[in-house]
């Protein structure tokens, strides 16, 4: 009987043991840490910018220029950029009347600039409310838009294109007007409260490899 019992306790201990282990050895607790951004534009100021050219009318195009840098220099620090215009009058500062290589060239040398931004917004399959669009023969109406963001970062040296991001994103805006044969345009005052949503939409896609981004490790 005693040999028994001492068998028992014994086995017990056995068994008890591996579970004190676990409870002293707890799993180190996750924590978020900042990652820097995969690309550091110091390197390549000064940047020209080019506003950005959007395939719609109205001040689309001004809107995502001008957001897209703020997002880009977020987490850069100070960075040196200049404005250079929209596109015709780029081409003219430079007495080119096309895009590409050597107009790149001749703006990198004989504006002082590094590398050159550019980019297009590409607005399409515009859905009307037709709700709206019934009781008015054209006017402002709010719609469903698709909508992408091409940016693209070019060397002033040789002309060649070396870093290129996109976003896209569907939006309901408003302040679209609508036009026989199925124009259309965008044309609100306040260009930024009525398409700022689809614009912020776009430009944190496109401005990833720009920023800080968070890891849970």
């Amino acid at each position: 009987m005693k040999r028994f019992r001492f068998l028992v306790i014994a086995g017990l201990s056995l068994i008890a043991i591996p579970g004190c282990a676990h409870h002293q050895s707890p799993q180190t607790p996750e924590t978020t840490v900042a990652v820097p951004p995969r690309i550091d534009l110091k390197p390549y100021e000064v940047i020209g910018v080019v506003e950005f050219r959007s395939t719609s009318d109205g001040k689309l195009g001004p809107l995502v220029t001008r957001r897209f840098t703020e997002w880009a220099r977020r987490d850069q620090g100070p960075l040196r950029m200049i404005d250079l215009g929209p596109r015709g009058k780029a081409l003219r500062s430079v007495g080119r009347d096309h895009w590409g290589p050597e107009t790149y060239k001749a703006l990198g040398s004989q504006l002082g600039v590094k590398t050159i931004l550019t980019g297009e917004l590409k607005i399409s399959n515009v859905r009307p409310d037709v709700r709206i669009l019934a009781s008015l023969g054209s006017g402002q109406v709010t719609a469903q838009v698709d909508a992408t963001l091409e940016v693209q970062l070019i060397e002033g040296t040789t002309g060649a294109s070396f870093w290129s991001a996109s976003g896209s994103g569907t939006k309901s805006v408003a302040h679209v007007s609508m036009f026989g044969g199925g124009q259309f345009a965008f044309d609100a005052d306040d260009a930024d409260r009525a398409y700022g949503g689809l614009i912020d939409t776009l430009v944190d896609q496109a401005t990833r490899d720009f920023r800080v981004t968070w890891e849970r490790r």
